[in-house]
């Protein structure tokens, strides 16, 4: 006898199943969120806080009254350690971005600011990301980490590379529609051109450049967070490293080599200058021809 299986809701599906309204609010802010070109990942963030919300109180944000919505919001504060960095920013962010398409301006204002962190971030030395690198027995994994390196990409970005993004002719990378909604290319390190090209041969990866469980399918940023995991327990490293560490080490280290800060920018993929200047505090800039650290790294002296 075949035993049938208990189908699961996401908590924005339960939300639309429950509160009354609640997929039409989706559909208007999707509609919003295509239109103003901001990232799918943005509305998908503010729609599991806003189901959350919505579910907790039994109806929609606009029908919850502005004393219920700011200690709903001070227990969410209390209960993270980095409020700019949890769940309370996504709550925040997505009560605002609805109010306003709501048109209620009255609602965006009682919403308590979250101040910005001047937190610096972590970032490996050069023998760090060698360690790193060295750490992850199969070459998929090695490459996928070193790959988000070499070419400063965002956890998604490389989740989203497929086969066909790779120019190895003109030596470069195709980053598509990324945060932003912004494509942009970025140097391809010769270096790690080899090591792709051996990857290629040993694996025979489909359409994306590093597949999932199922062939085809792309490797999920749970499946790269797990890969960093793993690295980072066999080396021993102390840092509180993510996925994004390998992100700004690569800015850093292209400051440190003398890149100057608009060139950054633009391989970054930053729509303002002012988030890039974060890095400013370990380099002067400087005019200098694109590369990558990567090939840096293992440069016979």
């Amino acid at each position: 006898m075949t035993k049938l299986r208990k189908k699961t809701f996401t908590i924005v599906e339960q939300a639309k199943h429950e509160i009354r309204g609640f997929q039409k609010l989706m559909q208007e802010m999707d509609d919003k969120v295509r239109l103003s070109g901001h990232s799918p990942s943005t509305l998908k963030n503010y729609s599991r806080k806003l189901a959350h919300l919505s579910l907790h109180f039994g109806q929609l944000p606009q029908h919850i009254s502005t004393k219920e919505i700011n200690k709903y919001l001070a227990q969410l504060a209390r209960q993270s350690k980095t409020p700019s960095l949890s769940d309370f920013k996504f709550t925040v962010f997505g009560l605002r971005y609805c109010y306003r398409l709501l048109g209620m301006p009255d609602k965006v204002v009682l919403l308590p600011e979250i101040k910005h962190q001047s937190k610096l971030p972590v970032v490996l030395n050069h023998a760090e990301c060698k360690a790193l690198f060295a750490a992850s027995e199969l070459l998929k994994h090695r490459m996928a980490l070193s790959l988000i390196y070499s070419a400063g990409l965002r956890a998604r970005e490389l989740s989203n590379l497929r086969i066909s993004d790779i120019d190895s002719g003109r030596m470069m990378i195709h980053i598509r529609q990324s945060k932003y909604n912004k494509d942009r290319y970025v140097p391809l390190s010769p270096l790690v051109l080899l090591g792709l090209r051996k990857y290629y041969y040993a694996c025979r990866p489909v359409e994306y450049l590093f597949n999932g469980s199922e062939p085809g399918s792309p490797l999920s940023v749970r499946g790269l967070q797990w890969i960093l995991r793993q690295a980072v327990k066999k080396c021993k490293l102390q840092k509180g490293i993510t996925l994004h560490t390998l992100r700004h080490s690569y800015a850093t280290h292209l400051l440190e080599y003398g890149m100057d800060i608009v060139s950054i920018k633009e391989l970054l993929g930053h729509e303002r200058i002012e988030t890039t200047m974060i890095y400013l505090h370990v380099a002067k800039p400087n005019r200098s021809n694109l590369f990558s650290p990567f090939d840096r790294l293992y440069a016979k002296v």
